[in-house]
């Protein structure tokens, strides 16, 4: 399968994937009128083909489609692009359904009816956070394992861990604060942005996804590793201890 071919980046481009005609088009004429550049796939195939032929910066994803399971089709885009920025919009309004598209994949989770407003705010802090730049820094090293935020790439003994995006952004806030306790809401603003909207629930999966992506990196290793020690501080937020570092599996609640 060749690389996706690159379009004219003078507006991020967003692939909309909505079985619904007044929601398609609506997101359609929304996104276009404030400087992006849709595409509106109707079927679940027809956007995996789209997002294979062109390369997009977002994808606006119904889970509702007419041929393929939504959580399916956000689990493939996950694998074959992992740095995609995915955000779901569903009916499915339950906490069971919010956290199976987060850990599907996806970076964020809207309930239908939405605003329009707020889904282009959540558009805009996302894009900014993936586009922004900072002058390089050293690699922070726990262990074992090393976190290059500069490359954003994380290495066990020299092994990539293939982190997703939002993992790997909790894991280098941790990282940059060993020994402090970090709250929910801190972790919340800086990660994912000050305002906003969804469960807190999206911590809690995007840090159950880390810590079962370090462990799999572990025991896949072949000799003996020293991980970083997670602590959930229950009520609070979260800490990484700045010793102790475990062999094996590592991280834990």
């Amino acid at each position: 399968m060749g690389t996706p071919a690159a379009p004219d980046r003078s507006r991020p481009h967003i692939l909309v994937v909505e079985d619904d005609d007044t929601i398609g088009r609506h997101l359609e004429t929304g996104l276009r009128v404030n400087g992006y550049a849709p595409t509106w796939s109707r079927t679940g195939a027809s956007a995996l083909a789209e997002a294979t032929r062109t390369s997009h910066d977002a994808v606006l994803l119904d889970l509702g489609l007419p041929d393929l399971d939504g959580l399916d089709l956000a689990r493939t885009l996950r694998t074959r692009f992992p740095d995609l920025l995915i955000v779901i919009l569903t009916a499915r309004a339950d906490d069971i359904d919010v956290i199976a598209g987060l850990d599907a994949g996806a970076d964020d989770y809207l309930v239908k009816p939405f605003s329009l407003t707020v889904l282009l705010a959540r558009l805009r802090a996302h894009l900014r956070r993936r586009t922004s730049t900072s002058p390089p820094q050293q690699p922070l090293r726990l262990g074992d394992l090393v976190i290059d935020t500069t490359s954003r790439r994380c290495t066990l003994h020299d092994t990539d861990v293939p982190l997703r995006p939002k993992e790997f952004d909790l894991l280098a806030l941790l990282a940059r604060h060993p020994g402090t306790a970090v709250s929910r809401e801190s972790l919340m603003a800086e990660v994912w942005d000050e305002n906003w909207f969804g469960p807190t629930k999206t911590l809690d999966v995007t840090m159950a996804g880390l810590r079962r992506r370090l462990t799999q990196a572990a025991e896949e290793c072949g000799r003996p590793c020293r991980l970083p020690h997670i602590s959930t501080l229950r009520g609070h937020g979260y800490r990484l201890e700045r010793c102790g570092w475990s062999d094996g599996a590592g991280a834990k609640s």
